[in-house]
């Protein structure tokens, strides 16, 4: 059966998009399937790591000017699963009609369309101030908060946990992000290093990179999976 795991930023710039991508492109190299649907259409962050013309986008099926398949991006070839990203690429016109309780609710019907092609979906969700990010956040089977490894990150957490229960959901585990030694975020379940700034992203397809292990076994625990990965450096995964 397939589960759905929403990325929740606690703040902007938390790097919840990469996470997501880092982990959907390390179940791809698994051999499985796995969907990254955009619900932080503000940002369009998405969009980068779509090659090509983006037309039409996500806001486009949340208008009802699309359907959810025609939004679909394949990702990544050269890996053993399958990849697809529903990323925003939208002028601002577009933008404000998607963020109606109408395109709420088409959001949540476009993850389960999702759910049943994919072995996994995945959402990229904003801190929750849309009507969209709420949408995402309670579609989703589990939640987990993404922060940065810094006194910021450590602040914005019980406000962000706080607003998922207000809208009836739970927090399911914490991810920090750009962790370079010690750090304040001290409920953080696991933990993501910065990694090479000028490498390519997704830089988990390249297992020597340190950040790949580090996904795989985030990746582990919060979707509770077994991965059959090799790390030369670090031996075998699962």
């Amino acid at each position: 059966m397939t589960e759905t795991l929403a990325f929740v930023g606690v703040a902007g710039g938390a790097g919840t998009t990469r996470t997501t991508v880092e982990v959907a492109a390390t179940l791809a190299r698994d051999g499985r399937s796995v969907a990254v649907l955009d619900a932080a259409p503000g940002t369009q962050g998405l969009a980068r790591y779509v090659d090509g013309r983006i037309d039409p986008d996500a806001t486009a099926v949340l208008v009802d000017e699309a359907g959810f398949e025609d939004a679909l991006a394949e990702a990544w070839d050269e890996l053993d699963g399958r990849a697809a990203l529903w990323p925003t690429h939208a002028p601002f016109e577009r933008l404000a009609r998607a963020q109606t309780t109408d395109a709420a609710r088409r959001f949540e019907r476009c993850v389960r369309r999702a759910e049943e092609q994919f072995e996994h979906v995945l959402l990229d969700v904003p801190p929750l101030a849309s009507n969209v990010a709420v949408a995402a956040a309670t579609a989703a089977d589990r939640r987990v908060l993404v922060a940065p490894a810094t006194r910021r990150g450590n602040d914005h957490l019980p406000r962000m946990r706080g607003r998922l229960v207000d809208v009836g959901a739970g927090t399911d585990g914490v991810v920090a992000t750009r962790v370079d030694g010690s750090h304040p975020l001290t409920e953080a379940d696991h933990e993501l290093p910065a990694g090479d700034p000028g490498a390519a992203v997704p830089t988990c397809v390249d297992p020597d990179t340190d950040l790949a292990p580090a996904v795989a076994d985030a990746t582990e625990g919060l979707l509770e999976t077994s991965l059959d990965l090799e790390f030369p450096s670090e031996g075998l995964l699962g």
